[in-house]
C-alpha cells in the first residue's frame, strides 16, 4: 500500500533564533537558512565562475537573509543586486550560463518566476536538447515556493509540478538543513538547469547536521529517495514542508497501531500499491489565517486516507 501526499503546510511553524553569517556554524544542529548560506559561501569560494544575482541579495543580505555577508566577502561582481525585473535578470543569467558561467538566480518568491517563464523553459530547459548536447546551461533557479503564512494567493503558489513536468529541468525541494545544503551544492555543480524550491517556513527550522554534512565536499545526489521514518504497514510520501504534515500523521497513526513509513522522495518509476493523494483544496490561497489552514492538508486528512488504503 502507498499513500502519496504531495505537499501541505500546517498553520504557522514556530520561528527559532537564527545565527548571523560569520559566526561559527554548530555541528550539532543548523537552521535551513544557515545551511543554504553555508552552501552558497562554499560554492562561491570553490569556483570563481559561480555568482549570485537577484533582488536584494547583496546590500540587504537577501530578503530572507540567506545571502547575508556574501557581497562583503565576494564583492559586487559575484553577488549582484538586480532591479525588480525578473525577465531581465533571469535572461541575463541564462545567457551567462550559455557563456560558461554558473549563475544562481534567486527569486524573492517563486510566484515571480512566472515573469520569466520563457527564459526558464524555452531557453534554459530546452537548449541542451535542441543543440544536440553542444550547449549546456549550468544555472540554478532558487527561492521560496508554496504556502507560507499570511501572504495570500499571489505569494503562495506551489510550482513543483509545473516545473517537474518540463523536460530539461531537474527539480529539488529540500526539507532538512542537510538536504538544503547538499542539494544546493549539487545543483550548482550540475551542468544543466536545476530548479530548487525552498519553503519560507522552513528557513528558521533547525535540524541535526552530521560531521559529514559540515564538510566542504558534502553533496546530496539529486533524485534519491530518503526514508525519514521506518514503518511496515503503509508508506507516506512527501517532500519539503509537506513532511511536517506527514510526520504528525505518522505519529498519530502509531498511537492507533498503524506503522507508517515516511519517505522523502524525488523520483519514482513505479509503486507496488494503490496511490492515494492528499492535497490542498482547489482554491487560491486565502489571506485569512483560519481559511489558510483550512485550504491546506492537515494530519487528520493524511490519517483518514491512510486508514482508507488499509480498509480500516
Amino acid at each position: 500500500m502507498a499513500l502519496n501526499k504531495l505537499i501541505g503546510v500546517v498553520g504557522r511553524l514556530p520561528v527559532k533564533n537564527v545565527s548571523q553569517f560569520g559566526q561559527k556554524f554548530a555541528a550539532s544542529t543548523m537552521s535551513v537558512r544557515d545551511a543554504l548560506s553555508m552552501a552558497l559561501d562554499e560554492e562561491l569560494s570553490h569556483d570563481e565562475r559561480v555568482f549570485l544575482l537577484g533582488e536584494e541579495v547583496g546590500h540587504y543580505d537577501g530578503a530572507y537573509k540567506i545571502s547575508r555577508g556574501l557581497m562583503r566577502k565576494f564583492g559586487k561582481s559575484r553577488v549582484i543586486d538586480t532591479p525588480i525585473t525578473e525577465a531581465g535578470f533571469c535572461g541575463l543569467a541564462v545567457g551567462a550560463a550559455f557563456a560558461g558561467l554558473r549563475p544562481i538566480c534567486e527569486f524573492m518568491t517563486y510566484n515571480f518566476s512566472m515573469q520569466c517563464i520563457d527564459q526558464i523553459i524555452n531557453s534554459a530547459a530546452k537548449t541542451y536538447y535542441m543543440s544536440a548536447g553542444q550547449l549546456h546551461c549550468p544555472i540554478v533557479f532558487r527561492g521560496p515556493n508554496g504556502a507560507a503564512a499570511g501572504v495570500a494567493a499571489q505569494h503562495s503558489q506551489d510550482f513543483t509540478v509545473w516545473y517537474a513536468h518540463c523536460p530539461g529541468l531537474k527539480v529539488v525541494a529540500p526539507y532538512s538543513a542537510e538536504d538544503a545544503k547538499g542539494l544546493l551544492k549539487s545543483a550548482v555543480r550540475d551542468d544543466n538547469p536545476v530548479v530548487m524550491l525552498e519553503n519560507e517556513l522552513l528557513y528558521s527550522e533547525t535540524f541535526p547536521m552530521s560531521d559529514e554534512a559540515m564538510k566542504n565536499d558534502f553533496m546530496v545526489p539529486i533524485g534519491k529517495a530518503k526514508i525519514e521514518r521506518e514503518g511496515t504497514d503503509i508508506t507516506l510520501i512527501s517532500y519539503s514542508i509537506g513532511l511536517v504534515t506527514t510526520m504528525k500523521a505518522a505519529e498519530q497513526l502509531a498511537k492507533e497501531g498503524i506503522s507508517a513509513e515516511l519517505n522523502e522522495s524525488e523520483a519514482y518509476d513505479a509503486l507496488d500499491g494503490p496511490v492515494y493523494r492528499v492535497t490542498g483544496t482547489d482554491v487560491p490561497m486565502p489571506f485569512s489565517e483560519s481559511l489558510e489552514i483550512a485550504a491546506q492538508p492537515q494530519p487528520a486528512d493524511v490519517i483518514k486516507m491512510a486508514k482508507r488504503s488499509l480498509k480500516k
